[in-house]
């Protein structure tokens, strides 16, 4: 039970912080929608005033003298159209690492020692599992039960749980085995000792 409950508080734990995450990333990401809504725009009254210099290059006697301010402007709205791509990729870049650096660590805070208890859970289960399907392995099971379990639960099992330990009674081994394997997180019923 309780490695079902840590399991819900860290995919909740984790389901916040990655929206967290995402809502820090689409903040930051706005200011790249803007350097490229600048960049855009910029380029198109780059090539209006290309247009417009060229148009201009046309008229006799002035031509030259409008054309030459107009691709100068021209030009200055290109530098400001790459100033605003510049700003969309990096705002784009910051973005991610803004909402990694928010998220992740909370994440793995928790992450980390939850993920090493569980592997400690899951050997340890693997080992009883593993200890059940033998007759020395139930008779160690039984004896661990002996010297880690509540004295009412080994007194349930056995009026002389040592005794009958002693004498191998094997109802007794493995009830205390079966009570051992419970505190394992096993349901040992569903357990079958290998031929």
């Amino acid at each position: 039970m309780s490695q079902l409950v840590s399991d819900i508080v860290v995919v909740l734990w984790t389901t916040v912080w990655v929206f967290v995450g995402m809502a820090v990333h689409s903040a930051v990401d706005t200011i790249a929608d803007f350097g490229f809504r600048v960049e855009s725009g910029a380029n198109g009254v780059a090539g209006n005033l290309d247009d417009a210099g060229n148009s201009a290059d046309d008229v006799p006697l002035i031509g030259d003298a409008l054309a030459r301010p107009l691709g100068a402007a021209g030009d200055a709205a290109r530098e400001i159209a790459g100033a605003g791509q510049s700003l969309g990729v990096t705002a784009g870049w910051l973005a991610w690492l803004l909402a990694l650096a928010v998220a992740a660590p909370p994440v793995l805070a928790l992450m980390m020692p939850w993920l090493f208890l569980r592997i400690r859970y899951f050997r340890r289960k693997w080992t009883a599992v593993t200890l059940a399907s033998t007759l020395a392995g139930e008779q160690l099971l039984a004896l661990r039960a002996l010297a880690n379990r509540p004295l009412p639960k080994l007194a349930a099992i056995s009026p002389d749980p040592v005794g009958a330990w002693r004498e191998q009674d094997q109802t007794a081994i493995r009830g205390l085995a079966a009570l051992e394997l419970r505190a394992s997180g096993i349901r040992a019923a569903n357990l079958r000792r290998a031929a």
